[in-house]
């Protein structure tokens, strides 16, 4: 595929940018296309991933076949079925008839699959079955269609971690990926940044005739470092926003409003924000915050260890040391957590045992070192607080 033909089919669909790995997709696409494999399309979410199958279609021995793209996670579970494959009269409620499946209306043509790991697993097996041999069965029949579809499938997570995790089938995952096509995200296609920048702000500016906004040198550096997390759409919608807010109406003429970085860094949001991924894989909860909350239960659960090993360890060494003579010294307890004696205490678990043993210690301590508080808590590894606090409790009583 030459240059001209490229830029064609990038003007075709509306492309924009010269990047080596993006134009390396868009031929792989051309160049697949009058077969009849399976595509994977990889990328992050905002990407572009959706022209791919289209320049695929309209490529192939199909392209006077219909095509039909599905959002896999924008469907229930419940309905995924139905969706895909029809229906029966019936087959649940609110089957009040008959209905074809996109498998069905497809026939002859292409289907795109986006989100393809959102599907159930009962629905994966189904799919498999499509890919294999054509056959499928709408839901409440048991009569086997057929059908002659092109699958074209779309994923922004990591489908080899889902199959070891045990959220997709390896072999749809082997099946699906015979061809594989990634899209490159935003922040690796640093020279097309400000050509899109440019390309949206424009678009913006014809169609609602005001002036068209541009950056100054800074503005443009500033622009291509930021990372983009949700790409080329979180890239329109800026440049956008910009358009709407900074541009007037227009007075003619090639009528521009220039920006700096300052008014610029306005519009992107936080760059802390950005340190999260772009693709956030959701935890088993599906929370976009599972990982951290793993982090958080780590923690505390190697902080409990730490205090129940302290724990323990203060009772051996009582139960191990004879009471304190002019000839001999304690071993000094290293490396325990500052209130060690107060958890003994605090602890709702602990018995009157361990209090003892807690505060014999900080009086053998206090006996080693005449009296002294501050050399009693540094043996100990406790803050001198809490041996202030033992006394007055020991005074009360």
């Amino acid at each position: 595929m030459d240059a001209q033909e490229l830029q064609t089919l990038k003007n075709r669909y509306d492309i924009i940018g010269n990047d080596p790995a993006l134009n390396r997709a868009l031929e792989t696409a051309v160049a697949i296309a009058p077969t009849d494999l399976t595509v994977l399309i990889e990328g992050e979410s905002g990407t572009g991933k959706e022209n791919i199958p289209q320049i695929i279609h309209q490529h192939s021995r199909r392209r006077t076949g219909r095509y039909l793209a599905v959002n896999c996670g924008a469907i229930p579970e419940g309905t995924i079925n139905a969706e895909l494959f029809g229906h029966e009269k019936g087959a649940f409620t609110g089957a009040v008839g008959e209905r074809k499946g996109y498998f069905e209306e497809a026939n002859g043509g292409t289907i795109f699959l986006d989100e393809i790991g959102e599907l159930p697993k009962e629905t994966q097996a189904m799919l498999l079955r499509v890919l294999q041999n054509g056959e499928y069965m709408k839901v409440g029949s048991s009569k086997v269609e057929k059908t002659d579809v092109r699958v074209i499938c779309a994923t922004n997570v990591n489908l080899s971690y889902a199959v070891a995790a045990g959220k997709f089938r390896q072999d749809l995952y082997y099946r699906i990926n015979s061809i594989q096509i990634v899209m490159p995200p935003l922040r690796e296609r640093k020279s097309d940044i400000y050509l899109l920048f440019r390309k949206f702000a424009a678009d913006f500016a014809q169609k609602y005739g005001c002036s068209r906004v541009t950056l100054d040198l800074n503005a443009i550096s500033r622009l291509s470092s930021y990372r983009w997390p949700g790409n080329v759409r979180q890239l329109k919608n800026v440049a956008e926003t910009i358009s709407a807010i900074e541009s007037h109406p227009s007075r003619g003429g090639s009528d521009k409003v220039e920006i700096g970085p300052e008014v610029l860094s306005r519009y992107l949001p936080d760059e802390q924000d950005s340190l999260l991924p772009a693709t956030p894989a959701a935890g088993a909860s599906g929370s976009p915050f599972a990982d951290e909350d793993k982090k958080m239960i780590i923690k505390a659960i190697l902080d409990l260890k730490q205090e129940v090993d302290t724990l323990k360890n203060l009772v051996h060494s009582a139960a191990a040391v004879p009471p304190p003579s002019h000839g001999v010294v304690m071993p000094p307890v290293a490396d325990e957590p500052e209130e060690q004696i107060a958890s003994v205490e605090e602890s709702p678990q602990a018995d009157m045992n361990m209090r003892q043993m807690g505060e014999e210690l900080i009086e053998r301590a206090l006996i080693r070192h005449g009296g002294k508080v501050k050399e009693a808590a540094r043996e100990l590894g406790i803050s001198e607080r809490t041996i202030y606090r033992k006394l007055a409790e020991k005074k009360k009583k």
